[in-house]
C-alpha cells in the first residue's frame, strides 16, 4: 500500500468531478474490500449495517470506537479511497459530530457522511436548524485538515418514517449552503423524486442502492442526475443469501451442490495480497 492519504482525497474528490456516475461499493472487511478492488472498483464505503452484521449487532449499535476500527481495517486492506457511514456523528452535539470527522481523517479515511436521524424513534429527525448546526460543524472539521475530506450529508426522512419530498429537498438545500461536498437522501421512491433532487441541488448526489423495489440501473441514475452510487448493506445481504443458502442445502438436504457454485480457494486467493 504506497498511496497517500493527499492522493486518494484527491482521486476521490476527481471522481466526483469527473463526467458520468461512479458506483462505491461498500465492503464489509478487508477481504471484501480487496476482492471489490481488485473488480476494477476505484473507491470504497463503509456500511454501518455491515458493520454491525458483522459484529453480530443490529445497525444503529455500534460504538464510534468499533465503526472507526472496521473502517480503518478496510482502508489499509487496499490503495482506494475510502468514505465511511459516520451515521449521525456518534452524538447529538454539533461538536460531536466534528470531533468524528477529526477521528475519521486520523483512521485513514478521505470522506464520511453525517445524517439527522436521531435515533429516537419517537422525534427520528433533528429539527432543522439543529440538523443545519451539526452539518456545519463537520464541515468546518473537515476544511480544517491538511487535505480534501470529502463531507456528504443525508437527509433520512424517507429511511425515518417521515416521507416528505420537499423537506427533503429544503433539508438537502440547507446542507448544501453549510458546505456538505455530497448529498444524499437514502430511500427516494422513484427516478422521479431522484430526479426532483438532483434538479433542486448544484452539489453531487448519492444514491443508495439496495430497496426491493426502490432500486434502479446505473444508466436510469446517472440519466436522473445521479453521480455517486453506493450498495449500503446489498453486498453484504448478499453474501449472507449465499451463506444461508448453503448452510440449508447441508442442514436439510445433506448435499453440498453449493460447492460447484463457488469459488476455489486459488480463485478467492487471487484477490488476497
Amino acid at each position: 500500500m504506497t498511496a497517500s492519504q493527499s492522493d486518494k482525497a484527491a482521486r476521490f474528490r476527481a471522481l466526483h468531478q469527473a463526467p458520468g456516475a461512479f458506483v462505491i461499493p461498500n465492503p464489509w472487511d478487508a477481504g471484501s474490500a480487496r476482492i471489490l478492488a481488485g473488480l476494477g472498483f476505484q473507491a470504497l464505503a463503509t456500511s454501518s449495517g455491515a458493520a454491525a452484521g458483522v459484529l453480530g449487532r443490529r445497525d444503529g449499535t455500534v460504538t464510534r470506537e468499533e465503526a472507526l476500527a472496521h473502517a480503518r481495517a478496510i482502508v489499509t486492506a487496499t490503495d482506494l479511497p475510502v468514505s465511511a457511514d459516520l451515521e449521525k456523528g456518534f452524538g447529538d452535539a454539533p461538536e460531536a459530530a466534528a470531533e468524528t470527522i477529526r477521528l475519521a481523517a486520523g483512521m485513514g479515511l478521505v470522506g464520511g457522511s453525517i445524517e439527522d436521524a436521531t435515533g429516537d424513534e419517537h422525534k427520528p429527525l433533528y429539527d432543522i436548524g439543529h440538523a443545519i448546526e451539526r452539518v456545519l460543524a463537520a464541515v468546518q472539521a473537515a476544511h480544517a485538515l491538511a487535505f480534501p475530506f470529502t463531507l456528504t450529508a443525508r437527509a433520512e426522512n424517507f429511511l425515518r418514517g417521515k416521507p416528505d419530498l420537499d423537506d427533503t429537498i429544503r433539508r438537502l438545500q440547507a446542507f448544501e449552503k453549510a458546505g456538505a461536498d455530497v448529498l444524499f437522501a437514502p430511500g427516494l421512491p422513484d427516478l422521479a423524486a431522484v430526479r426532483a433532487v438532483c434538479a433542486a441541488v448544484s452539489r453531487p448526489v448519492n444514491f443508495m442502492v439496495g430497496i426491493r423495489g426502490k432500486s434502479f440501473t446505473l444508466a436510469e441514475l446517472a440519466t436522473a442526475g445521479v453521480k455517486r452510487i453506493s450498495l449500503a448493506t446489498s453486498l453484504y445481504r448478499a453474501a449472507t443469501s449465499g451463506l444461508l443458502d448453503a448452510a440449508r442445502e447441508v442442514k436439510e438436504k445433506g448435499t453440498f451442490g453449493y460447492l460447484d457454485r463457488s469459488l476455489t480457494t486459488p480463485e478467492l486467493n487471487g484477490f488476497m495480497r
